[in-house]
């Protein structure tokens, strides 16, 4: 018995008749005829009684049409299922994403998401920068939002999708003046720095960046989430370089002052070159939302 089957027999029990049924299924009548003795044959029992009046369903048969067409329904319901999955339409998609994306880069691509997909299962994984490319490299997470740029050379493709730059956090009565709104970041080379933990992409880069403005920052304390840090340099234990999009988020005497030599810490989204259509479609949606993105190919 097959879905051929089925569906001959569920068209031969709405019309009745083997002549309307072989039109509707656009076949000719001995080759249906020959398929319904072969599925009562099959299930052994008669499913239609012929006879001069015409043709009727048997009890078997009128027991049968539910569960015949219930499989049809079934059916119907697995090819759409392929065809969304292969549409990129339904199915599971792992992302991952880094601490500072919750705040508002999150929240603004995840919910169009989920209203324009709501057959996709979102699973969202926080990790840092260089634990979500890995795991993307190993199949693990199909998507990641990182901070660029990466310390490392990874087989991932990246998209900006969020632009931003690094701003001094400064504590309460904090003495050197920004000249002209802005403050070299040379300035705070006497200040002990809070920093992000070493395996944050922001660490690295405020090291380098105080490398190259000609000193080693002194560390004074080294926390994981952004308002970790800022608390820390609210309670006057130094001063840090943060995204400038968090200074909506800063508390109460904290000074977020633009650097004179500005530094870029954009956000990107990355994914493995062979990612599926599931994959590029939340990728596509996430970049609508942002015009200021640009693709490449990461080999730091």
């Amino acid at each position: 018995m097959d879905l051929r089957q089925l569906r001959y027999f569920s068209v031969l029990a709405d019309t009745l008749n083997f002549h309307r049924a072989a039109e509707r299924l656009g076949m000719s009548q001995p080759p249906l005829t020959v398929a319904i003795r072969r599925l009562e044959d099959e299930l052994g029992a008669p499913l239609f009684e012929r006879d001069s009046r015409g043709v009727r369903l048997t009890a078997a048969g009128l027991a049968a049409l539910p569960a015949a067409r219930a499989a049809l329904a079934q059916a119907d319901q697995v090819r759409e299922a392929v065809r969304q999955g292969a549409a990129g339409l339904r199915g599971r998609l792992v992302i991952g994403f880094i601490g500072s994306a919750v705040g508002s880069l999150l929240p603004r691509i995840i919910s169009p998401f989920r209203q324009a997909l709501p057959l996709v299962e979102l699973v969202l994984q926080e990790m840092n920068s260089v634990e979500i490319v890995r795991a993307i490299a190993s199949r693990s997470v199909d998507v990641g939002l990182v901070r660029l740029p990466l310390m490392e050379a990874s087989p991932v493709e990246i998209a900006v999708i969020e632009r931003d730059e690094l701003v001094a956090a400064l504590p309460p009565h904090f003495e050197p003046v920004a000249r002209g709104g802005r403050i070299p970041l040379g300035a705070l080379a006497e200040t002990p720095f809070i920093l992000h933990t070493p395996v944050s992409v922001l660490n690295a880069t405020v090291r380098l960046a105080c490398q190259r403005a000609g000193f080693t920052p002194r560390v004074a304390q080294e926390a994981v989430q952004v308002q970790t840090i800022l608390g820390l340099v609210q309670a006057g234990l130094g001063v840090a370089l943060v995204p400038g999009r968090t200074s909506r988020s800063a508390p109460d005497g904290v000074r977020m002052v633009p650097l004179e030599e500005p530094i870029p810490i954009d956000m990107g989204i990355a994914c493995r070159p062979d990612a599926g259509p599931l994959a590029r479609n939340f990728i596509a949606m996430s970049l609508a939302s942002d015009d200021t993105s640009t693709i490449s190919q990461n080999s730091d």
